[in-house]
C-alpha cells in the first residue's frame, strides 16, 4: 500500500563522489524528468516501499511532481503532491537517491510540496509512512486512516497489502469533512457527503 518514503535505504558508501546537495534546488518537474522519476520510484516498489507507477501514469501526472537537483544539475530525488480538492492533498512518491541520503534533499522536497499545497489553498495535507518521526517536525500528526476516505478509495482498496498495511496515516492541517471519491465502505458519521452533481456546472452543453 505504501506510496510514500521520504528517503531511500541508507547507502553504505562513504565515497567522496557522493553529490553534495547543500546547494540543491527544487523545481517543478518537466516531462523530460519522467524517466528519472519512473526509474527512482520503481526502484523501491519491489519491497512495497512505494507503489509501482507505470511510465504513462507518471507522464500524465508529471506536473504533480517536484524534483531535487544538485548544483551541477544531477537528479537527486522527487516527490509529488496529489490534489483531491480544497479539502485535501496527499504527499506521494517522495524519495531520494541512496547516494544523496542524509544531505537534506528530502526535507527540501517536502517543504516545496507543502508550499504548493498552501498556494493551492488546501486545508489538509495527508501522507502514509513507516517513519512518522520524520514528519512530526513538519507539523504532521497521526490519524486514523479511515478519516481519509478519498485516499482509501483511490489507492488502498486496490493495494495487495490492504489487510497487512504497516504504514501510519498522518495529516497536517484540518481533517477533511467532505469526500469527492467513493463510495467508501468506511463509515464516518461526521463526514459530509457530497451530493451527486453538486460539483458539476448547471450550464448547458
Amino acid at each position: 500500500m505504501s506510496v510514500f518514503s521520504p528517503l531511500s535505504p541508507v547507502s553504505e558508501s562513504t565515497s567522496s563522489s557522493r553529490p553534495r546537495v547543500g546547494g540543491a534546488t527544487v523545481r517543478t518537474a518537466k516531462l523530460q524528468d519522467a524517466v528519472n522519476i519512473y526509474d527512482l520510484v520503481n526502484s523501491l516498489s519491489g519491497d512495497g516501499t512505494l507503489l509501482r507507477r507505470n511510465y504513462s501514469e507518471i507522464c500524465e501526472n508529471v506536473r504533480d511532481f517536484k524534483v531535487a537537483e544538485s548544483e551541477s544539475g544531477i537528479f537527486l530525488g522527487c516527490g509529488a503532491l496529489h490534489l483531491y480538492g480544497p479539502h485535501l492533498a496527499e504527499v506521494r512518491s517522495i524519495v531520494v537517491k541512496p547516494e544523496a541520503k542524509g544531505q537534506g534533499a528530502g526535507g527540501k522536497l517536502l517543504r516545496a510540496l507543502l508550499e504548493e499545497a498552501e498556494n493551492q489553498g488546501v486545508s489538509g495535507v495527508s501522507l502514509f509512512t513507516r517513519i512518522p518521526d520524520f514528519f512530526f517536525h513538519f507539523g504532521f500528526r497521526v490519524v486514523d486512516r479511515t478519516a481519509l476516505p478519498d485516499k482509501i478509495y483511490k489507492d488502498c482498496q486496490n493495494c495487495p497489502r490492504l489487510y497487512a498495511c504497516d504504514e501510519v496515516a498522518m495529516v497536517r492541517g484540518s481533517l477533511p469533512k467532505i469526500a469527492v471519491l467513493g463510495p467508501s465502505k468506511f463509515d464516518q458519521p461526521e463526514l459530509v457527503k457530497l451530493q451527486a452533481g453538486s460539483l458539476t456546472s448547471n450550464s448547458g452543453h
